[in-house]
């Protein structure tokens, strides 16, 4: 048996090399090696390649112009809670005192917001969101332009508004809405500005104070809002950029009937919008991570390792020795495939992500590109296979051929993986984009684990020359 091996060796059929490494002191790799008419020729244990997993806390999570208004919380029992609050400037749309009648009568001013669609929670509790008016001016955080490029995520290249960023607003919020949370089919939530603002606010546009004449007025005045969720939400929910706060009054016009009037504040930067993320990991096994202690390993997690959109959390992917056997020179490796199992979805009230990418991190651990794509001009994004057997655990399957051609160079060298939600839209076909969903969303996922090893295999096809 072993000399017909030789002979078909050399004659270069493929071998199988499956990879299937876990994180810990699981070192059971095998070789299983398969011929075109399905004999077994042999299986030989080796242990030269293995996995190692961890869970890391990014920094520099850019939330601000993401086109969604977050606002919510949720929380689940093995990485804890997460919460969202939204700022936003206003400009003064289409306010114009001298347009209203003197005769003019205050009905209300509400501020209007539709919601996007989005939510990720529990949708059968009553929700509850406060509106508060911001004390603080809402500022960008510009580049560092004497930081090296290498020490700067890759999806920051401007002036942003990070996650962790707070900005100070009166205790006392201006209006608070409770609500059913039906967001596929609500088309505008209502909040009703109390008296005491509106009758302000209503008073300068109608005497043509220079507080409502310009923006940079008015935000020197008026410098913003903020939503802020109750802290028995239990759902993040996405509302659309497109906010009003409608002020809306009566008079009586020529023919003497009473009718009504309409003007609106709107957001006139897109720039100073952003949600400010909070996650709650105590009483989980993840409570040591954050920016100043980054990573855990599954070791420390029991085996648990997640990624979450907003707080920038990831799984570190990283392969010790997979470039000795990339450096083997009687090897070529002719396809790599990292799939990876996620938790099962039937125990969970939340969804699985649909797409799924892999960051390129540096030795420092700052992510310096995407994984691209071979077919177009993007960063690589995998969509979820559902499971076969009956079980709902969802699959994600990598080609990470162009990674390990590239090990090699300087620029990969010492580099890592990131499992990771898409930082940035990308094509998947020639008629189809995927968004973002990093820094806007809540969406998470949990990997599924046996014991205290996720389910992530390495598969490689290769040629073995002797």
């Amino acid at each position: 048996m072993i000399k017909h091996f030789k002979r078909r060796s050399i004659q270069f059929l493929l071998p199988l090399l499956t990879l299937a490494a876990f994180v810990g002191c699981n070192k059971d790799i095998s070789l299983s090696l398969d011929n075109s008419r399905g004999e077994s020729i042999g299986v030989v244990p080796i242990d030269t390649v293995s996995v190692k997993v961890s869970t890391f806390q990014l920094d520099d999570i850019p939330t601000s112009a993401t086109g969604t208004i977050l606002v919510g919380k949720n929380r689940n029992p093995v990485t804890g809670s997460v919460s969202s609050t939204s700022y936003f400037r206003l400009g003064i749309g289409t306010v114009n005192g001298e347009s209203i009648p003197d005769d003019a009568i205050l009905d209300s001013i509400t501020l209007v917001l539709s919601p996007n669609k989005y939510y990720y929670g529990d949708t059968t509790k009553m929700q509850k969101i406060a509106v508060h008016r911001v004390t603080e001016d809402i500022t960008l955080t510009p580049i560092n332009s004497t930081q090296p490029a290498s020490e700067r995520p890759f999806y920051v290249s401007t002036a942003s508004i990070f996650s962790q960023k707070k900005f100070a607003y009166e205790t006392t919020p201006l209006a608070a809405l409770s609500f059913n949370p039906r967001v596929k089919s609500i088309d505008s939530l209502f909040f009703r500005f109390n008296n005491t603002i509106s009758t302000e606010l209503f008073r300068l546009i109608k005497n043509g104070d220079n507080r409502i004449q310009n923006n940079t007025d008015f935000q020197e005045y008026f410098k913003g809002l903020v939503l802020v969720p109750d802290k028995n939400n239990t759902t993040l929910i996405g509302f659309k950029d497109t906010v009003y706060l409608q002020v809306h009054y009566s008079f009586e016009n020529n023919e003497g009937v009473k009718a009504a009037g309409k003007q609106q504040f709107t957001i006139d930067n897109k720039a100073y919008q952003y949600n400010s993320i909070e996650a709650d990991r105590s009483n989980t096994k993840f409570a040591s991570m954050n920016v100043s202690n980054p990573e855990i390993s599954v070791e420390q997690t029991a085996g648990y390792t997640f990624l979450e959109g907003s707080t920038g959390v990831v799984a570190k992917i990283e392969f010790p020795t997979l470039l000795q056997l990339v450096n083997d020179p009687s090897i070529a490796i002719n396809k790599v495939e990292l799939s990876i199992e996620a938790e099962n979805s039937n125990e969970t009230t939340f969804e699985q992500p649909e797409f799924l990418t892999l960051l390129i991190a540096n030795s420092e651990g700052t992510p310096v590109s995407g994984l691209l794509s071979l077919d177009y001009p993007s960063v690589l994004q995998v969509a979820r296979l559902s499971s076969t057997g009956g079980s709902d655990n969802g699959k994600y399957t990598f080609n990470l051929i162009d990674y390990l051609n590239k090990i090699k160079t300087t620029a990969y060298k010492n580099t890592s993986l990131y499992l990771s939600l898409p930082p940035t839209a990308s094509q998947t076909s020639a008629n189809s984009i995927i968004p973002a969903a990093l820094f806007n969303t809540g969406n998470r996922l949990i990997l599924a684990k046996d014991g205290n090893d996720p389910r992530i295999k390495l598969n490689i096809l290769y040629t073995k020359f002797q």
